[in-house]
């Protein structure tokens, strides 16, 4: 089917405007790709779905391009994903090479973005087409692997991770239970309010775009100090030549196969990625010692990973209804607004959308790479914005949005303020915000798959162990993940007591 056919010039407009708002918010430190699309996600009940996914996919593949500007300029993560950027971009720019090093995190971010974009087009429909066939028992499994998968890669605790996802599914909990249409869970003199329980979307803005706002205030908004950063020297060795991806083939085809397959698991994360693919960069590197030191064979690796991330992510959300990161749960609420259920049945029952999810990766790559490529010197210069002149904006179009999601609902707005409380504090008491929003998101679907799958047994729990063979090979996948992460767990608590000794 031609693009031309599914994309309008609105939908292609709004691609290119998603892209440009997305590298904006992406290059000033403490903004991500996340919180962009968390604070436009309003807009977009307006729009129809193919405009509104042309406008979320560019600011995804903007916001995560953008986060390298302040990795490689300031040793500052612009996001998570850019994490290992900052290992080599910013010795780079330290010895006169910063525009070199954008460009080649450029170049490299639109490679890992055409492959994974190629693995999706391709295994979503494959793996869509096996889960048509998924029972009640067998969807039930599989957000119980997703939830396992997130708790064995939490930060630094492993209850901490559990706690978190089962923490957001027992909030998701509050309301009616669909089956008797009794209230549970809910406060008294809030039974009105939550007779559907908490909106997805006040939740998501809240907890990241208001919790970060209040986070980013304690440390403090004072303007960022315009200092002169010295992009080139004069000299052929700091200058950009495409010939050095000529020795880095390898390089990034392993880089963008890692960010791919890890973006395929739920709740793993760009960091993930471009860590795993930098250690592997330097595993297999003839030179391992000179990476960290300003080296464009770590760029490459970090920026390939963490775009080739995108696509990956993509696969579980389209194929299973399953959110692969932070991000694609948060793209979920434009399909919910448009009333559009995503599953095994999405892709062959929205050919023209899924067709548009897929032409908009292409053209928000495209104009990435051009508007940064060709552009690097102006955007460099975004990193200085003060946030005091950023946040009120970013406040308002929150308030507003919230308010207006649902004809006006004013208690959207309480919830707005509540989760963005919830969202500062969260961190501070050890809860995870993307294994809660991910248990919040798929609590409701467990528990529907749950009755579901009793029902359909006259209440006999062993169906969950005796289905058949797919259920079965959930079963391993779950025992591997929790068994993978309680090792990880104790590995990585007897490396800090060493480190403490």
């Amino acid at each position: 089917m031609s693009i031309f056919e599914i994309l309008t010039p609105l939908s292609v407009l709004l691609c290119f405007l998603g892209v440009f708002i997305g590298i904006v918010m992406g290059a000033i430190p403490g903004m991500t790709a996340t919180m962009a699309i968390a604070i436009f996600l309003p807009l977009t009940y307006a729009l129809d779905m193919i405009d509104s996914i042309g406008l979320l996919i560019g600011l995804y593949v903007g916001g995560i391009s953008g986060g390298l500007v302040p990795a490689v300029l300031l040793n500052i993560p612009g996001t998570p994903s850019s994490l290992c950027t900052t290992f080599d971009g910013y010795p780079m720019t330290k010895k006169g090479e910063g525009e070199k090093a954008l460009k080649v995190g450029i170049t490299a971010s639109i490679i890992g973005g055409f492959f994974s974009l190629t693995i999706l087009y391709f295994f979503a429909p494959v793996l869509a087409s096996v889960a048509i066939d998924f029972s009640s028992v067998e969807k039930f499994l599989i957000i119980v692997f997703a939830l396992t998968v997130i708790a064995s890669i939490s930060k630094g605790s492993l209850l901490g991770g559990i706690f978190s996802g089962l923490l957001g599914m027992f909030i998701s909990l509050i309301g009616t239970f669909t089956d008797n249409n009794e209230m549970r869970l809910v406060p008294p003199g809030l039974e009105d309010q939550l007779v559907y329980g908490f909106s997805l979307l006040p939740v998501l803005i809240g907890l990241f775009a208001i919790g970060q706002i209040l986070q980013e205030s304690e440390e403090g908004m004072k303007a960022a100090s315009h200092q002169k950063i010295d992009l080139q020297k004069g000299n052929k060795n700091t200058q950009f030549s495409f010939k050095l991806f000529k020795n880095q083939k390898i390089n990034v085809i392993r880089s963008s196969i890692i960010g791919t397959f890890v973006g395929m698991l739920p709740g793993v994360g760009g960091s993930a990625a471009s860590i795993t693919a930098y250690s592997q960069t330097k595993n297999f590197s003839k030179n391992p010692e000179k990476l960290g030191t300003g080296e464009p064979e770590g760029l490459v690796s970090s920026e390939s990973a963490n775009n080739g991330l995108i696509g990956g992510a993509l696969i579980p959300l389209l194929s299973l209804g399953i959110p692969g990161d932070s991000t694609t749960a948060i793209l979920i609420g434009a399909f919910l607004l448009q009333g559009i259920e995503i599953g095994p049945l999405f892709i062959t029952s929205n050919q023209d959308l899924w067709s548009g999810i897929v032409f908009s990766l292409v053209i928000a790559n495209i104009v990435m790479f051009i508007l940064m490529f060709f552009s690097i010197k102006y955007f460099a210069k975004i990193v200085f914005i003060p946030k005091y002149l950023i946040f009120p904006i970013i406040v308002v179009a929150c308030v507003v949005g919230s308010y207006a999601i649902n004809n006006g609902v004013m208690f959207d707005v309480w919830t707005l303020l509540l989760f963005g409380l919830l969202g500062y504090i969260f961190p501070k008491i050890g809860v995870q915000i993307p294994s809660f929003l991910i248990g919040f998101i798929l609590g409701t679907e467990a528990e529907k798959y749950f009755v579901d799958s009793l029902k359909g047994s006259s209440g006999d729990l062993t169906i969950f162990f005796t289905k058949g063979p797919i259920a079965l090979v959930l079963w391993i996948l779950i025992i591997g993940s929790v068994t993978y992460a309680i090792i990880d767990s104790r590995r990585t608590k007897k490396a800090a007591e060493q480190n403490a000794s």
